[in-house]
């Protein structure tokens, strides 16, 4: 029996180990791409199989699904990941997820800082405004920005 190249939208859920809904969501995010048959039913290329494990390795690494597209973009060939194209993504990856263990190591050995301190200010929160950022805003709370 040949190989399928191209696969239904229940088909991709199946083999990938994701809902019909999760695939439409990708593609509603433009991180995969369908095309319509004669028929006018979406199919996929069998490639998107692996931009869907990528995907999925990523989410589950903490990646968001905005830097998970811009990774995306920059693939030479939007249809195919290839182990060259895997090894720059990952690496990529990796220093981000470092920085992100070393926020959440300092995180875990500063907590007790702050756990019923009572402080209505970040002035001089070790764990929100280490490098005192904060202080600019003036007293009181403050709400740190996705990237702290």
């Amino acid at each position: 029996m040949p190989i399928k190249e191209e696969l239904s939208v229940g088909e991709v859920a199946k083999r990938a180990g994701v809902a019909v809904s999760t695939i439409h969501f990708y593609e509603a995010k433009e991180l995969i791409t369908s095309f319509r048959d004669k028929s006018n039913h979406r199919r996929f290329n069998r490639d998107v199989l692996r931009i869907i494990s990528v995907i999925r390795i990523a989410q589950k690494s903490g990646i968001q699904l905005q830097e998970i597209k811009a990774a995306l973009a920059t693939l030479p060939n939007k249809k195919r990941i290839t182990v060259k194209d895997w090894n720059r993504l990952s690496n990529e990856w990796r220093n981000q997820l470092e920085q992100r263990i070393a926020q959440l190591t300092d995180l875990k050995n500063n907590i007790d800082t702050c756990i019923g301190c009572g402080c209505l200010s970040m002035e001089s929160c070790r764990l929100v405004n280490s490098k005192d950022w904060l202080a600019e805003k003036g007293p009181g709370p403050h709400f740190a920005p996705d990237d702290v």
